[in-house]
């Protein structure tokens, strides 16, 4: 199944939101020194998406690199992740969680209505039913991140 089809599924559920956010790993390239270790995708707030991320990624890579799945504090002094998925219920501190990424190559995840244009990457919206992408690349390219044309042309961009 292609990025395509899973993301034109009728479905809201958070099977497919972390399944979208796996994809996420293929159309987004991190700085060369974020491509040691271990691949870190944060969760901040409680959100069943968590555990659809650690089900789904128990046994996949980004390049030679294990996902590892954690929960991380909203209130947290810094965020060592690759990727950071904000739940709808942490979404008043995406300015703060911004903030403090902001110089890092960390890509932001939200969920709620606008919050791609108060710091998030990706935002999560639902559009007639369906789930679309907010897909903010200026603040990709501020984190040091680059994004393939075949995601941006699959979202909504917002400046």
């Amino acid at each position: 199944m292609s990025f395509s089809e899973t993301y034109a599924q009728h479905e809201t559920d958070y099977k497919l939101q972390a399944n979208i956010i796996y994809r996420f790993t293929k159309y987004i390239d991190w700085p060369v020194n974020k491509k040691d270790g271990q691949f870190i995708i944060g969760v901040v707030g409680e959100s069943p998406v968590f555990d659809e991320l650690k089900s789904l990624s128990a046994s996949k890579t980004v390049g030679s690199q294990k996902i590892v799945v954690v929960k991380m504090s909203p209130s947290a002094g810094s965020y060592n992740c690759h990727m950071l998925f904000i739940s709808e219920e942490e979404s008043g501190s995406l300015k703060r969680i911004a903030a403090l990424t902001a110089e890092a190559p960390v890509l932001l995840i939200s969920e709620s209505d606008g919050l791609a244009r108060k710091g998030s990457c990706i935002n999560f919206i639902t559009v007639d039913e369906r789930l679309k992408l907010e897909i903010n690349q200026g603040n990709i390219e501020r984190r040091n991140l680059s994004i393939a044309s075949e995601l941006l042309e699959l979202g909504i961009l917002i400046k």
